[in-house]
């Protein structure tokens, strides 16, 4: 089933999973998805992992998923990749029945050489198009308060219609915490003629140093209701997950009410803090 179809008919509800790291079995994520299928998702991604080298282990997680019955979208970054690694990769998909890629650039990892077959998502996303027509849904990633090799938002706005004219039919926003920038950022995208579903990403913080690292590696800004979270909670993991938790719903009940298209958990492959999200605001949905 393609992902796009579902905006029509509800609020989609996904999660994002990560492979387990090249040292350890594809296995042991396994009981993982058995438990995250269990909350019923309208889908579950699947991540590249660290640096986007998952390789196969990004198929074989999202088979296992579509093997218990969820819908999945494997992750598709391309700056190490060629076209013939892409037809591969391709044709691995559509032999496992996986329908939905999202299609990304990736992050350059310091120590591979980057192949220069397409320099943005969006020559990944034409190129899809081109080799396999409709047999795909393409998903793009967006960001709320710009990508930060943009020059500004409204340039990375300009990038973000061009993924879309080349054929993204829908898109997953990177994590933010303050929801009016995910409104302005709508606003911006509706003037730009970006009529395509797009879903709110939504991290819940679970330690100081995953937010602390993450805000590095994509440039979310922190409002300052989440900053004195992490002040007084810092110290206290279990304390800092809970208060995590609660931010992460009170933000998702925002959107709902504001008649979001979606929204996207990055669970970090946690049944746990799926389970409270999901228990929270199933009702809404």
């Amino acid at each position: 089933m393609k992902t796009c179809d579902l905006f029509a008919k509800k609020t989609v509800f996904s999660f994002e999973v990560f492979p387990p790291k090249k040292d350890m079995p594809v296995e042991t994520v396994f009981s993982t998805l058995t438990e995250l299928s269990k909350l019923s998702p309208d889908f579950i991604s699947v991540t590249c992992g660290a640096g986007g080298q998952g390789g196969t282990r990004t198929v074989e997680v999202a088979s296992r998923i579509k093997k218990l019955g969820c819908e999945t979208a494997a992750h598709l970054p391309c700056i190490n990749l060629d076209q013939n690694d892409v037809r591969s990769i391709l044709q691995e998909l559509k032999k496992e029945g996986i329908e939905n890629i999202l299609a990304l650039r990736g992050d350059r990892t310091p120590d591979i050489e980057p192949k220069h077959d397409f320099a943005h998502a969006s020559d990944l996303i034409s190129f899809i198009r081109q080799e396999t027509g409709d047999d795909f849904n393409i998903i793009g990633a967006c960001y709320p308060e710009g990508h930060q090799a943009a020059k500004n938002l409204q340039a990375d706005i300009d990038a973000l219609k061009i993924k879309v004219e080349a054929g993204a039919s829908e898109l997953i926003s990177q994590l933010f915490f303050d929801n009016a920038c995910f409104y302005s950022f709508l606003e911006k995208t509706e003037k730009a003629g970006i009529h395509v579903p797009i879903e709110a990403g939504i991290m819940p913080v679970t330690n100081k140093k995953q937010i602390e690292r993450m805000v590095t590696l994509c440039g979310a800004s922190l409002p300052l209701k989440f900053q004195k979270i992490l002040t007084k909670y810092g110290h206290d993991n279990v304390a800092l997950r809970d208060a995590g938790i609660a931010y992460a719903i009170d933000q998702i009940v925002d959107l709902l009410a504001n008649g979001v298209d979606g929204v996207h958990i990055y669970t970090m492959n946690s049944p746990y803090v799926a389970e409270r999200i999901t228990s929270a605001v199933k009702t809404l949905l």
